[in-house]
């Protein structure tokens, strides 16, 4: 793991509990908000409503204003919230993925490269999502196949990139030592202090 302040690159299979630990405040409560509203709004669109029904839509467009609200919040929010703060990121990614395979790399404190990739995946899949299943609604496209086809693999599409995160945060908080799924309910990490102040994803 790498010391963001200096560079120093520390082994992540060395115990990290023997150093100080600092709770550092990382996701402010719109961020969290929305973030348990999303994950709500899209189980019970998925599992629970029958998707011929109204509330099905009705909790489609209240999905579409919760991503209206986020990308709006991520131009003027705190810093762990702006897209400033985790812009995609070729090089990051790369070198995430090597410490990776080496069990090394860097603690965050915001998101991180791949973290970042997938809230921006995730945004625009669960728009066009919604984009799509608006157009079922409508005069133009009711009845167009291609149309239905769309927001099925869509659907699909959003179903496998939320899987993939899940196992992303349950796999990156074994290897950081850090309890991600508590710090989306908290709004804080507990973070070695060597290690506070860093930008980027968890």
């Amino acid at each position: 793991m790498t010391d963001p302040r200096n560079g120093v690159a520390v082994d992540l299979r060395r115990p990290l509990v023997r150093a100080p630990i600092v709770r550092e405040r990382v996701w402010d409560p719109l961020v969290r908000l929305f973030h348990w509203s999303l994950a709500g709004l899209f189980v019970a669109n998925l599992f629970l409503i029958d998707p011929e029904s109204r509330l099905h839509r009705s909790l489609g467009y209240a999905t579409l204003g919760l991503v209206a609200v986020r990308t709006f919040w991520g131009f003027v929010g705190p810093r762990h919230a702006r897209f400033a703060d985790f812009p995609p990121s070729v090089s990051g990614v790369a070198r995430q993925l090597r410490g990776l395979v080496r069990r090394s790399g860097p603690l965050h404190s915001g998101h991180s490269p791949l973290g970042a990739l997938m809230i921006y995946n995730l945004l625009i899949s669960v728009l066009l999502v919604v984009i799509s299943g608006w157009m079922m609604t409508t005069d133009r496209w009711f009845g167009y196949e291609w149309v239905e086809n769309l927001h099925e693999s869509l659907v699909q599409w959003t179903e496998i990139s939320v899987v993939i995160h899940i196992l992303g945060v349950a796999l990156e908080s074994r290897r950081s030592r850090v309890n991600l799924p508590k710090a989306m309910i908290t709004g804080y990490k507990d973070l070695p202090a060597s290690k506070q102040g860093d930008s980027g994803n968890g």
